[in-house]
């Protein structure tokens, strides 16, 4: 922790991606606005990632665009070369982060821990935060901002969805009230459940129910492909607005759901973030690390079953953070383990 005689005058916030990531670092920010209401935040941020929280006040974004490639750190250094900030919290571990943060002036760059600072992050900052083994992602971010002396936790998002998106969005979403979102897909394929799965368990819903099922998800040609088979395979098709919503559009249609299905992806933790449950199908990631954060009850965990077939180890001996990267993993999970949980949530929810 450090010892501030005075508060900070402006900290740098460096997370450039990704969607998922960017849900679990807000909660920390939002923290450190509300405890150091006059101190001003810059934060470096992707910009896809911009999209989603542009709109938050209070903070001054620089965009990292990383298709520009080695331009856009010479625009980054460009930007910052007049500023001096009291601190930069370095809260991503990865190479091009790192490099960014070289443009930073700031005689304190706080960063993990040596024992979890993948990619070299620790030969780039001169302060660490404390050392917690075993964390979910967002207890470990929060480390940040125990370490400005903070110690309480605010579990608060509040992502801005403007009058005019809302509408657009129920325009998209055909002025639906009763409905489930089914995100089918992760930015890593070997994520992904089957095709067959969440087409039986989308008539399930309907035909138990009666609510309507969305599917939804970015225009890539999986996402397209998943979208195309699911269809087909419903008795009663679901509405497809896969590679139909933009970021915003995509909050504010999360926001009116029943309950968001879907494997570890950004979505999943955008569903998190709008106060949507997320019925969340692990068996290729960690879940106690990685799960949408406050949907513990709802998950479908088969990560131990996949790490003791592959590793022939229970988690417990494992280092944390282990994935299963492999294909054959998420068809551990049944459609009635996932029928089982759905029907938990929407009993609970239905009383």
């Amino acid at each position: 922790m450090l010892d501030f005689t005075t508060k900070p005058d402006n900290i740098c916030i460096l997370r450039l991606s990704a969607i998922g990531d960017i849900c679990h670092t807000l909660p920390v920010i939002r923290t450190i606005q509300a405890n150091l209401p006059d101190t001003q935040l810059t934060w470096i941020i992707g910009k896809t990632e911009y999209q989603l929280i542009k709109d938050i006040p209070g903070i001054n974004f620089i965009i990292f665009d990383k298709k520009n490639g080695f331009k856009e750190y010479l625009k980054i250094r460009k930007q910052l070369r007049d500023t001096h900030f009291d601190v930069l919290l370095h809260m991503q571990m990865s190479l091009r982060a790192s490099l960014v943060s070289l443009m930073v002036n700031s005689k304190i760059k706080i960063g993990f821990d040596r024992q979890r600072a993948k990619d070299g992050q620790w030969l780039f900052t001169n302060t660490k935060i404390k050392h917690i083994p075993r964390q979910h992602v967002i207890d470990s971010l929060f480390g940040f901002s125990e370490a400005l002396g903070i110690k309480e936790h605010q579990y608060v998002w509040d992502i801005p969805v403007s009058e005019e998106t809302q509408a657009a969005a129920n325009a998209l979403i055909e002025n639906r009230s009763d409905y489930i979102i089914i995100s089918p897909c992760s930015s890593k394929d070997y994520r992904n459940w089957h095709v067959q799965g969440y087409a039986a368990v989308a008539d399930y819903i309907t035909e138990k129910y009666g609510f309507d099922v969305i599917l939804t998800g970015g225009n890539s040609a999986i996402e397209q492909h998943y979208a195309k088979e699911i269809v087909a395979r419903c008795k009663n098709p679901p509405l497809n607005l896969i590679g139909k919503t933009n970021l915003k559009k995509l909050l504010s249609i999360i926001k009116g759901a029943k309950c968001m299905i879907s494997p570890d992806s950004g979505p999943a933790h955008m569903s998190t973030a709008m106060g949507t449950p997320v019925i969340g199908l692990y068996a290729t990631t960690n879940p106690d690390r990685a799960r949408p954060y406050l949907s513990a009850d709802w998950l479908v965990n088969r990560y131990p079953d996949a790490v003791l077939k592959k590793y022939a180890k229970p988690v417990e001996e494992l280092p944390w953070g282990t994935r299963v990267r492999d294909s054959w993993a998420m068809e551990l999970i049944s459609e009635n383990d996932v029928i089982k949980v759905i029907d938990q949530l929407l009993n609970t929810s239905l009383k």
